[in-house]
């Protein structure tokens, strides 16, 4: 529970609450434990709703065998949801820290924004708007640091500026099972989705990561399956970090693909040392425009 942990320089302590949109991912347990306010993203898919499926994801694949060729759309939450939250958590906390997906993939950081001004003097006083720069896994790994500083009783204006600090130190990488999510939905050329495909038959992976708040292509690595690739590719990363013993945190989510996902939790966590705090779905958002099966795995120091 996150409660008077910001010291302040006459001795009081304040408390803080924060408040995150769903695209960070987080399992109910933690923003319950923590009392996360989570904002949800306007989700739309009419022809989805007859399909079966426990999630979005094994719709999609319906859809796909019954030739249905649209997707799911996504849109940043309104301002008024992130007003009823700052609302909630102002009735337990004294200050709020919001953290957002990446402004350059999502307005989301934008609507938080009007909401925070609809407040007036006590939004200004009060709400703490951060840009985490980046997405599901990555921004879980920024909402996980924030606890942590938090529960170290920091300073609000001390957070914010570590949490500032700590945007180069998350890396994310995203491995998609099929080029053909991103080419149906206008993101990738037929031609490019065909050489994804030949890279893939030899076991080499092309995958996207986010820098500087943005997705973009990121290189290729070899291995047998999309979760040694992945592997492989945090291990020599994260490498010059890791050798003075120190441990790296990672955060998976995948599109319907828990197997995978298990599968490299059990590679990090036996070959590397690394602290998995969870596997969850990756959010919509980001989820339906790389299709069902991708992958999605988060690390910092």
């Amino acid at each position: 529970m996150i409660q008077k942990t910001s010291q302040i320089s006459n001795g009081a302590k304040k408390s803080i609450g924060i408040v995150t949109d769903d695209v960070a991912d987080l399992p109910q347990e933690i923003s319950k434990e923590h009392q996360i306010e989570i904002v949800a993203c306007q989700f739309g898919w009419p022809e989805g709703e007859s399909l079966s499926g426990n999630d979005i994801y094994q719709k999609m694949r319906e859809a796909d065998k019954k030739g249905i060729k649209t997707l799911p759309k996504t849109s940043q939450p309104a301002p008024k949801a992130y007003l009823d939250a700052f609302k909630k958590q102002l009735e337990k906390f004294d200050e709020v820290l919001c953290i957002t997906i990446s402004s350059k993939l999502s307005g989301c950081h934008n609507s938080a924004r009007q909401a925070k001004n609809f407040l007036g003097s006590e939004g200004e006083k009060r709400i703490f708007i951060i840009d985490s720069l980046n997405a599901t896994a990555g921004q879980a790994l920024f909402v996980l640091r924030a606890i942590e500083l938090i529960q170290e009783q920091r300073e609000i204006n001390e957070i914010m500026n570590e949490l500032k600090t700590f945007i180069p130190d998350v890396h994310l990488y995203g491995f998609m099972a099929d080029p053909k999510w991103l080419e149906t939905g206008g993101r990738m050329s037929h031609q490019l989705a065909n050489w994804v495909r030949k890279f893939q038959k030899i076991h080499l992976y092309p995958f996207i990561g986010i820098k500087d708040g943005v997705v973009k292509a990121r290189g290729i690595t070899r291995g047998k399956d999309i979760p040694e690739a992945l592997f492989r590719q945090i291990e020599a990363k994260s490498r010059n970090i890791r050798l003075p013993g120190k441990k790296i945190r990672v955060v998976i989510t995948h599109c319907d693909n828990l197997e995978a996902a298990e599968k490299l939790k059990e590679l990090l966590k036996t070959k590397l040392k690394a602290e998995v705090v969870f596997v969850n779905l990756t959010t919509p958002v980001i989820g339906v425009h790389v299709g069902p099966g991708s992958l999605v795995v988060a690390w910092a120091r």
